[in-house]
């Protein structure tokens, strides 16, 4: 497969983008639960020509909540979830690492981005969009020049609560409600 053109790449977050969040972490496959909508606007955007790829923290690796088995389990579910709606996934990084590990892919870092642009054998990020529920998520998309979307869902209104400078005109963070809202403005604003 030829790589994507940084234009045509869609970057999500996990927890609260794709799946409800959980302060107490999703820890197992049960308690993985894709957003109403949040399958079918992955394999619409894979299905009008773009690639999508997630960056996920999952610290309750090494907290000790839950395993890199039981991790795999869930992102085969959402893999398959997605290949059943007529979409792909073109690759899964996650930082299994605490905030105090030392890691470079914890996000804000832009490790995970980096792995990512790696496995697309993409030279650059640079105009790709990072859809992200935290401002860590659009810290580590803006380090690799990637175009900045906060959901309201998961923590996103958290966020926008103690940044409303995202909110702010000038702002280059556009901000939607859910990912079906962004996929859908993305794919009218294409048309």
């Amino acid at each position: 497969m030829p790589s994507p053109s940084p234009e045509r790449l869609v970057i999500l977050d996990r927890d609260g983008v794709i799946n409800q969040d959980s302060d107490a972490y999703v820890k197992s496959l049960d308690e993985w639960l894709p957003y109403p909508g949040a399958i079918d606007a992955i394999a619409h955007l894979s299905r009008a020509g773009w690639a999508v790829a997630v960056a996920t923290n999952q610290s309750g690796i090494a907290r000790g909540y839950y395993d890199k088995t039981t991790l795999a389990a869930m992102h085969d579910e959402l893999e398959r979830l997605v290949s059943e709606a007529g979409g792909e996934i073109a690759h899964i990084a996650y930082c299994p690492h605490g905030p105090d590990d030392g890691c470079n892919c914890r996000k804000p870092l832009p490790g995970l981005l980096e792995q990512i642009r790696t496995a697309l054998g993409m030279t650059g990020l640079a105009g790709s969009w990072m859809v992200g529920d935290s401002l860590r998520d659009l810290q580590a998309g803006d380090a690799m020049g990637c175009r900045p979307v906060l959901l309201r869902s998961g923590k996103g209104e958290r966020t926008l609560a103690k940044h409303p400078e995202l909110l702010a005109e000038g702002s280059e963070t556009r901000v939607f409600p859910d990912l079906a809202a962004f996929v859908d403005w993305l794919l009218a604003r294409q048309r």
